[in-house]
């Protein structure tokens, strides 16, 4: 492996079966430092399965998984809370962890929500409730960052806004992203490598490339490829956490 690369992460001809099913077979793909990956596709693809398997939490796999580190932040797909309790933010942030207040008011900060440290989750937006998953990820400086679906619970000009948020995030941080996301044309400015599953990789590449790939189109209708050039805009602006544009 080419270590000038700095690949993070690199999964190999890798799928799991359960029940005698394959939920994802023959999936290979690499994190590089610095790059966001988005594993894209239609609900019970294989994404949700192919970041775990990344992580290492299946062990009865098919094919091989090359980690090359263990500092990882993770951002999981559904996260259980008792909304009765009365759970502020700072203390979500040490609930598994004895991290430093310093750390924890830098990654704050760097996600728009430091204002919110003494608030209790359940007074949240949406909005404001992924943003504090992705500070508590990132509290620790990850070399590698698995964010599953985390715009949910956040209307579209939020989820511009929160993927801006994990663009400026990979770069502040310089670390590597494995990005889940149910839409190709929202992350489109924010991601450098997309690969399309249903069970399997489909195809993959840029987000162009994979937009204009037949099996994209297969998939998501010839329509989600010609409008996904609306979303491809350079930004000249920032959004604020509730998607509008920030004034200068």
């Amino acid at each position: 492996m080419s270590l000038e690369k700095n690949i993070l992460v690199k999964l190999n001809n890798v799928g799991i079966q359960q029940n005698d099913k394959w939920l994802v077979k023959g999936v290979s793909l690499e994190v590089e430092k610095g790059k966001i990956v988005t594993l894209i596709g239609p609900n019970g693809s294989g994404k949700s399965t192919t970041a775990k398997i990344a992580l290492g939490i299946y062990k009865n796999i098919e094919g091989n998984v090359e980690k090359l580190t263990n500092n990882i932040g993770y951002v999981p797909q559904k996260i259980s809370i008792d909304w009765t309790l009365p759970l502020r933010v700072k203390d979500l942030m040490v609930l598994t962890d004895n991290i430093k207040d310093e750390l924890i008011d830098e990654a704050l900060t760097l996600t728009g929500v430091i204002h919110l440290k003494e608030k209790n989750l359940g007074n949240l937006s949406g909005g404001e409730f992924q943003r504090v998953l992705l500070a508590r990820a990132i509290s620790k400086k990850p070399e590698l960052l698995v964010l599953d679906e985390p715009v949910q619970g956040v209307d579209f000009t939020g989820e511009i806004a929160l993927y801006e948020l994990i663009k400026k995030i990979s770069e502040k941080l310089n670390c590597g992203i494995l990005l889940i996301s149910h839409d190709l044309h929202t992350v489109m400015s924010a991601t450098d490598h997309v690969v399309c599953l249903n069970g399997h990789v489909c195809c993959s590449g840029s987000p162009k490339d994979v937009a204009r790939n037949n099996e994209y189109k297969a998939l998501f209708g010839e329509q989600a490829s010609q409008t996904l050039s609306v979303y491809e805009h350079k930004h000249d602006h920032e959004h604020s956490i509730d998607g509008k544009i920030k004034k200068n």
